[in-house]
């Protein structure tokens, strides 16, 4: 390999261009229209656009991301996490295109993506197992006859995804139904795919996980265990390695089902397997994730292996660099930094950020996609930052966590960092290790200040058009902040504000698009009713009436929505309609 495309954006983006550096490889990247002036398009020796916003037109397209791998001259392909990474067809297309796919085989991808199928191979070696479904669930009404045979909580999971899209708890039966429809349209969202199958939920459960690598010779792996139960929304905020509190018996049995698992799927790359780990011992095979990780770095740090770089060797056919589990060193945390309100059920936000003030010093590592300047943009994931600290000890490695998060400032936005500094004086989690999965939502006790509302993001605009330079047709893209060069004034972000009091407006909670509506215009409706949903950053945020009335819509299902926006009016029962401000409705 000599030039590598990274199908990705974001702190991903850089880590794997810093990786390609460090193995002399030339790297290319691809951008989104909002992503034209992002650190990790400067950081890569070529950067080609993809001409787009959202994701289906741009990170999504295999066809333009193939084209640009041509063009550009690429010998490889590196999908980073998320978007194509676990797609089989994007691999294959990779391979055809006479490129090296640096990852799994694509018949691997398909057959552990397939959750049903990776459930039958984690069977069939012996792997810890709860019950589940025989195949995908095709309705609501299925779902809800698995929950009455087998009892509450049921997980809902999308067959062919991973990172929590299309993940699903029901812990009542009344929600069954709606939960299994909104995982189906998440999945299909994220995945391209909506099947979904069920199986029993382990209440209140650790989340741990074993990072395998696995070359072409036969060797697999298990290079170390993490912890991540630290989540929301089946989202990972903290992780750790190596997973703590683990007796050696439990510790053995992760391990050993993590690499039988991988030798019988014939794996290849590196790769996650993950397990849930009940408070009585009880543990069960979850899912693999055939990419690597975002919390990968918490295993760097403790074992001194570069996960990226054993890619790279993978993918050219060399055996790894060491044969045996590494003796873990010390203890490592990281903290995702996302641009979350906690103060706001973590409500994903979009934004300028106008200070980023990362920490330094003995055992601080950060990895980032964002400077003081960056614009977030409502279209693609919250996660911002990375910050990595190691210690010899998991006692220094958190106090160490403190002075770094106290001294990390990040202005413009809201984080998540008032979380974790709150999370890391709670005894749960610095003493007696009592976390689980739903600790956010039933134990803690902290109560976090909502952050300030961040501008609106003016949607990224460039001006394109094709010119001739030396008698050769070019295409060309201005930013839109540069069109004022041309006598074309720019779009301006206005100052924050509190939305004007109108108990009748009905507005967005988050920045996003507005996925649905699950009323029609004119409907009556009572409070509490779930009038909408949004898809903001990649996860459902569902929007509910404020009182009883009659329902007028004002934005189209599908329409791109800044935070506070007017989608709808309710009109009480004995009033009419109200007026409608057209200013306010983004259509």
């Amino acid at each position: 390999m000599k030039k590598v495309l990274i199908a990705n954006r974001g702190e991903i983006a850089v880590r794997i261009i810093r990786a390609c550096k460090d193995a002399s490889l030339a790297s290319i990247a691809v951008y989104a229209d909002a992503d034209a002036g992002a650190p990790f398009v400067r950081m890569a020796d070529e950067a080609y656009a993809l001409n787009g916003q959202k994701a289906g037109e741009t990170y999504l397209d295999i066809g333009k991301l193939i084209a640009i791998a041509k063009r550009s001259g690429a010998d490889a392909v590196h999908p980073g996490y998320g978007f194509l990474s676990e797609r089989a067809e994007f691999a294959q297309a990779v391979i055809d295109a006479g490129m090296t796919w640096i990852g799994p085989d694509p018949k691997v991808i398909e057959t552990l993506g397939d959750k049903l199928q990776a459930r039958e191979i984690a069977r069939a070696v012996g792997a810890p197992l709860v019950a589940g479904s025989d195949g995908p669930v095709a309705t609501a009404a299925e779902a809800l006859a698995f929950a009455r045979k087998f009892g509450l909580p049921i997980a809902i999971k999308a067959a062919h995804g991973g990172g929590g899209r299309g993940l699903k708890i029901a812990r009542a039966m009344d929600e069954v139904e709606e939960l299994f429809d909104s995982a189906t349209r998440e999945a299909t969202a994220a995945f391209g795919r909506g099947e979904c199958f069920i199986e029993q939920f382990l209440d209140r459960p650790r989340h741990v996980e074993a990072q395998v690598l696995a070359d072409r010779l036969g060797n697999v792996v298990v290079v170390g265990t993490r912890d991540c139960s630290m989540q929301r929304r089946n989202q990972k905020l903290i992780e750790e390695a190596p997973a703590p509190f683990l007796t050696d018996e439990q510790r053995e049995r992760v391990e050993q089902a993590a690499r039988a698992i991988c030798k019988a799927a014939g794996y290849t790359g590196a790769g996650t397997v993950e397990f849930l780990l009940s408070a009585d011992g009880v543990i069960s095979f979850l899912e693999v994730n055939t990419r690597l990780q975002v919390e990968h770095p918490v295993t760097e740090e403790t074992t001194g292996v570069d996960l990226v770089r054993e890619q790279f060797r993978i993918a050219e056919g060399l055996p790894l660099s060491f044969t045996e589990t590494p003796r873990p060193r010390g203890h490592a945390l990281e903290f995702r930094i996302n641009v979350e309100d906690p103060g706001r059920g973590f409500l994903p936000m979009a934004g300028a950020i106008s200070l980023f003030a990362p920490p330094s010093g003995p055992g601080v590592r950060i990895d980032c996609s964002v400077e003081t300047g960056s614009t977030v943009p409502p279209l693609f994931d919250s996660l911002i930052a990375k910050l990595i600290v190691w210690g010899s000890t998991r006692d220094e490695a958190i106090a160490r966590a403190r002075r770094a998060l106290g001294e990390f400032r990040i202005e413009g936005v809201p984080t998540v960092l008032p979380f974790h500094r709150a999370a890391l004086g709670h005894p749960d989690f610095s003493k007696n290790f009592a976390i689980h999965t739903r600790w956010i939502e039933t134990d803690f006790a902290g109560v976090l200040d909502a952050g300030r509302r961040p501008a609106p993001v003016v949607e990224a605009g460039m001006l394109r058009g094709r010119i001739e330079i030396d008698g050769r047709l070019v295409e060309i893209g201005i930013p839109d902040a540069l069109l004022g060069l041309l006598g074309r004034p720019a779009a301006t972000p206005v100052e924050p504000s509190s939305p004007t009091p109108d108990e009748n407006a009905v507005r967005a909670p988050v920045p996003g698009v507005l996925a649905l509506w699950r009323v029609s215009d004119g409907d009556r409706v009572e409070a509490g009713d779930v009038v909408a949903v949004m898809d903001a950053m990649k996860m459902e945020t569902t929007v509910a009436a404020r009182h009883s009335g009659r329902i007028t819509l004002l934005a189209k299902a599908g329409s791109l929505q800044t935070a506070g926006a007017v989608i709808a009016r309710i009109a009480p029962a004995d009033a009419g309609t109200t007026g409608t401000d057209a200013s306010e409705v983004q259509e």
